[in-house]
């Protein structure tokens, strides 16, 4: 089934990865930012976003978001 996003308007997507988190940093650069959420146990996500969608979503510290990780690829190293 479909995973269904917090927030008001409530998105479907097909995409089964989806990780609740709490907004704790918003870093902006000049193009891109790095937004970081924290998932619980410890464990902070950062996701590189352009600027324009970061302030076309208005996020902030204390945001309530979910992750989506969707990839046809996953990369190992040690």
């Amino acid at each position: 089934t479909a995973h269904t996003l917090v927030g008001a308007g409530r998105m479907k997507l097909s995409a089964r990865n989806v990780i609740p988190g709490t907004i704790t940093a918003v870093i902006r650069g000049q193009t891109t930012g790095n937004i970081k959420v924290d998932i619980g146990g410890g464990t902070i996500v950062t996701s590189s976003i352009t600027m324009e969608a970061t302030d076309d979503l208005g996020l902030k510290v204390g945001d309530k978001v979910s992750i989506v990780i969707k990839s046809s690829d996953i990369m190992i190293g040690k």
